[in-house]
């Protein structure tokens, strides 16, 4: 038992440091200067190396999606330039990602489990943005935010949609019982809190924030 609590954080902590590997080896290949179109080529290879250490990541039972998050962090630190060009190319990629993953997400949605999981779909919504909120507004203590502004933090952090989009599919793939109820709840977090955060996002900002030195 306790082995397999302990896989937990290790799993995690090689994930990432892997992720750091993988990227440092990217950074002094882009050092050789053997590429042509620097930014599309460059972007290509962060792909292709991403994508690869995820299946890698599986394979060997690590957070290897931690590790592919993590790989953005070198590259901002150690060129801010490519780290700016890298992430404006994602960006353009992601208009077109975005929609075919909202679009398969949602045919994938069983429509009589998302009635059967109504209410208390919605009241664990509820109950986990409400624990969220909390945790953001705690952890932003000691800082240089005054309370409206923590409180801000808190509103900011309540729109759902990408990752819930992107794994609320998962447990269903890999069949779990109940992972139509679990893609049907992530649909919910999506249909509720876009919508609500953003509002909230937009009521609140010109309340809650001040402009500094202007």
């Amino acid at each position: 038992f306790l082995v397999e609590i302990l896989k937990i954080p290790m799993g995690i902590c090689l994930g990432i440091v892997g992720g750091f590997a993988a990227v440092f080896l990217l950074l002094k290949f882009f050092k050789l200067k053997l590429l042509t179109n620097k930014s599309t080529e460059k972007l290509l290879l962060l792909l292709t190396c991403a994508m690869l250490y995820y299946e890698l990541g599986e394979w060997l039972g690590i957070a290897s999606l931690l590790g592919v998050m993590a790989m953005g962090i070198p590259i901002s630190k150690k060129d801010g330039d490519l780290g700016r060009n890298l992430s404006r190319g994602l960006g353009e990629i992601w208009v077109f990602a975005q929609i075919i993953l909202f679009a398969l997400v949602g045919a994938a949605v069983n429509l009589q489990v998302s009635l059967e999981v109504g209410f208390l779909g919605i009241a664990i919504i509820f109950i986990g943005l409400a624990g969220r909120s909390f945790g953001v507004f705690l952890s932003t203590l000691g800082t240089n935010l005054d309370v409206k502004e923590r409180i801000f933090c808190a509103i900011a952090y309540t729109p759902k949609a990408t990752v819930q989009a992107a794994i609320g599919g998962l447990p269903l793939a890999m069949g779990v019982s109940s992972g139509n109820a679990i893609l049907a709840i992530s649909v919910l977090a999506i249909l509720i809190t876009a919508p609500l955060g953003a509002m909230g996002i937009k009521w609140s900002a010109p309340r809650l924030l001040n402009k500094k030195g202007g």
